[in-house]
């Protein structure tokens, strides 16, 4: 199964610009399980959009997405699987092509930035998610997935947008810290938050997108939804402005866990997969 459900000739690594890997792994997640099963369903979904995008008038897939073998969970600890992702990345980057990952929980998101800061050592990380992630440890690991925006701002810059959820010791790291974080109570009382936000970001970026910073009324379907969430529009519209500005050299939808029953969240993933991959060709290809 190939995302898009595109043709063979579409999907050849070698002549492919973006190669999407499935990470179906979930073993720190601590409310709802299910994000293993996010990959499975965001590719299904995929299947089903019109190639053909309405907003940029292009078949995105005609620039070629490899679908490359899944990661598959290691049980020794997140850790290793933080070091299992690098590497599989790092293979993607060598290739020369632009890596998707699709999770899984967002601890994954920590081995994929490890290998982008390797390959480009000036990058910063746009972060839309609900929570701040900003714990030092969670249950005993450092490479929980409410760690990760704490590990990844230990290696590279990192830019916060959609915030509304954290601990008092986040919170207290976040004050003494030079991350700008950017709550969705200042998304939705400042028109120009797109401008605010882009003006913190340059040159090589990796986007990590959790999709509980959606609001659950869009976006049910993830393992710790908050209420107060962003909608399509206000997404689309700051990936757009940065990947205009910016060099995003890759990037990952995380925590999706499917509600039996309920695709339209399957697809939205899906979508903005597709969507963000033809704002990343927008300069570069033309159907």
């Amino acid at each position: 199964m190939t995302f898009g459900g595109i043709e063979a000739q579409f999907t050849d690594l070698a002549k492919s610009a973006f190669s999407v890997l499935p990470v179906p792994y979930d073993l720190t997640s601590t409310y709802q399980p299910g994000a293993r099963r996010g990959p499975v369903a965001i590719i299904e979904a995929s299947a089903n959009m019109e190639l053909n995008d309405e907003e940029l008038k292009k078949e995105i897939y005609l620039a070629g997405i490899h679908t490359a073998d899944t990661v598959e969970a290691d049980a020794r600890g997140p850790e290793h699987m933080v070091e299992a992702i690098r590497v599989r990345v790092a293979e993607i980057l060598d290739a020369r092509r632009i890596p998707v990952v699709l999770g899984g929980e967002h601890s994954i998101s920590f081995g994929a930035v490890k290998a982008m800061v390797d390959a480009y050592p000036t990058l910063s990380v746009l972060h839309l998610d609900a929570h701040a992630d900003l714990r030092d440890s969670y249950q005993g690991s450092p490479y929980s997935h409410a760690c990760v925006a704490r590990r990844i701002s230990e290696i590279c810059p990192i830019v916060q947008v959609g915030i509304r959820s954290l601990s008092v010791d986040e919170a207290r790291f976040l004050e003494g810290s030079a991350i700008p974080s950017f709550s969705a109570d200042f998304i939705f009382e400042n028109h120009d938050w797109t401008d605010q936000v882009a003006a913190h970001l340059k040159g090589d970026i990796y986007i990590t997108i959790d999709l509980d910073v959606f609001d659950p009324a869009i976006m049910p379907s993830t393992g710790t939804p908050e209420p107060g969430g962003l909608f399509w529009r206000q997404v689309l519209g700051l990936v757009r402005k940065v990947s205009r500005k910016c060099r995003v050299r890759g990037f990952d939808v995380v925590e999706l866990s499917p509600l039996p029953g309920i695709v339209a969240p399957d697809f939205l993933a899906a979508k903005l997969i597709y969507r963000l991959m033809g704002y990343l060709t927008e300069k570069k290809y033309k159907s």
